[in-house]
């Protein structure tokens, strides 16, 4: 488990730096999706899901 939660950490540090340097480049697409994998493998997943559940089902009630 702590090795994991480094790992995830790492990532997000890495995605960060990428994504505010603005050259989002093959090889920080994949350490993007590499972040992707190990969430959905963490504990955090199922808040994760509920969150982005309830924030689509909150776009979708939105009437324009």
């Amino acid at each position: 488990m702590a090795v994991s939660i480094s790992v995830i950490l790492l990532l997000v540090i890495l995605v960060v730096i990428f994504l505010r340097s603005g050259k989002l480049k093959i090889s920080h697409a994949i350490v993007c999706g590499l972040l992707g994998f190990y969430l959905a493998g963490s504990s955090l997943a199922p808040d994760i899901h509920h969150g982005l559940a309830g924030a689509a089902e909150v776009v979708s009630s939105v009437r324009p």
